[in-house]
């Protein structure tokens, strides 16, 4: 294993690390930082919570040169939180740099005026933010990225989901020809490799696949909604599991403001987040929640990816996701950095097979239920597969008569298939207890000879 005084960092850059209180490189550092270091274009591609927000920034970091009034590396990140949680990252690391290293954030929803005011005084060093943002201040002539030298595309494959990827080639196309470029992503559909090809030569690409998909400090508990309210079982679920801070994930914004209504409805104080909130008070809530003023965070998928709230307890799946890669981003919002975590999924019959599919995955779940004001263990749903069978095993002959009767069928023909069961279970009888008697005889001869 690895350790952070080998990859040679300015002292500074172990300052930074050694507050931030890591101890090892991840997976992913270990394997990617030696190639940035090296100057190679590399493709990451590893899951949220792998440590690449720090697999990047901690080399480019290391190589800025703060003497320089000049743009060296760009960053865009699909979502105005997720450039928010990198420009902490990034702001932490230049606070030990013995000279100055300015990093600046730009994303939507914010002071355009006194952004672009700031850039003629002086260019920041970092540039980190929504790619919608960034083109905007390259094409007001204020911000000159023309002196970049790294640029990192973070989250890629969100980055095409939200439809940003213009934007990003638009950005790429006005940097210097000869760049390093980093891209990180969780998945790298077909659809993102036109991209990759038009900007990145020889590129090194690295897949660091999860040794377990859910961190085993994660219980996953698997409950049925079958003849129950959902909103009912989730304030349930809040109220009786005293999380000490829980994120509902629902697959709608329609099913976010359903559910805080009505968890707000029931004396819930609740912070919702998805898409159609303002800029502004996604921002006001988002601090609200990381100064723990809600215990309770209603959400869609986009705060899966984009949100990293500390102290998560327990997370609650309303719905299962239609794209199962949300349903480990979303469980992997708790249990992190060793802690505990309850990841509670709840499902109807119909989702029976995405629960088969997320099983075959490697996620075990614990089937519970809410009995008199308390989280129970409850049966297996699969019980009646799993139990024996009592009844006789029939011929082969007879299995297809066994899967017509099934079917709907004319009653007359239906009892015929009956009688041919009977039958043959009534011959296997008679064969068996024929055998027993065989036995029986031969050792009483044995015994009287």
């Amino acid at each position: 294993m690895r350790t952070f005084e080998s990859f040679n960092f300015q002292p500074f850059i172990l300052e930074a690390i050694k507050d931030k209180g890591f101890t090892e490189p991840t997976e992913v550092q270990e394997k990617l930082i030696p190639l940035i270091k090296k100057g190679k274009n590399v493709i990451g591609q590893s899951q949220t919570g792998s440590g690449k927000t720090h697999t990047f920034l901690l080399p480019l970091m290391d190589k800025i040169d703060g003497t320089k009034d000049e743009v060296q590396v760009l960053i865009t990140a699909p979502s105005r939180e997720l450039a928010a949680q990198i420009y902490q990252a990034a702001s932490q690391i230049a606070e030990f740099s013995p000279t100055e290293i300015r990093v600046s954030n730009f994303v939507g929803g914010t002071d355009k005026q006194r952004q672009l005011d700031k850039l003629t005084s002086h260019q920041p060093h970092v540039v980190i933010g929504t790619p919608g943002r960034i083109l905007d201040m390259m094409n007001e002539q204020a911000l000159k990225v023309h002196t970049a030298q790294y640029f990192v595309v973070d989250e890629a494959d969100m980055t095409l989901d939200m439809g940003f990827l213009h934007e990003v080639d638009q950005i790429a196309g006005r940097l210097p020809k000869h760049l390093q470029m980093l891209v990180f992503s969780a998945t790298i559909p077909e659809k993102l490799r036109p991209f990759l090809l038009k900007y990145m030569e020889n590129p090194v690409m690295e897949e660091i696949k999860s040794k377990a998909v859910i961190s085993d400090t994660i219980e996953n508990w698997l409950i049925s909604t079958k003849g129950k309210d959902r909103n009912r079982l989730i304030y349930q679920l809040l109220t009786v599991g005293h999380p000490y801070l829980a994120i509902v994930f629902a697959n709608t914004k329609q099913h976010v403001d359903e559910i805080s209504g009505y968890l707000k409805a029931q004396g819930l104080k609740v912070a919702k987040i998805h898409g159609d909130i303002s800029p502004r008070e996604r921002k006001r809530v988002m601090r609200q929640v990381q100064n723990l003023e809600y215990q309770y965070v209603v959400a869609t998928d986009l705060a899966a990816r984009g949100i990293d709230i500390e102290g998560v307890s327990h997370v609650i799946n309303a719905e299962i996701p239609q794209d199962l890669d949300f349903f480990i981003h979303r469980v992997g919002r708790t249990g992190r950095n060793g802690m505990s975590g309850t990841a509670i999924t709840l499902y109807s019959p119909s989702d029976e097979n995405s629960v088969n599919l997320i099983e075959n995955l490697g996620v075990t779940f614990q089937p519970k239920e809410i009995k008199n004001d308390e989280i129970v263990d409850t049966y297996d749903r699969n019980r009646r597969k799993k139990r024996e069978k009592s009844k006789d095993e029939l011929d082969p002959t007879l299995i297809g008569l066994v899967k017509k009767s099934k079917k709907k069928i004319k009653p007359g023909y239906k009892k015929k298939i009956d009688r041919a069961i009977s039958e043959s279970n009534k011959q296997k009888r008679r064969q068996t207890r024929r055998q027993e008697e065989r036995g029986a005889r031969k050792n009483k001869k044995r015994s009287n000879s």
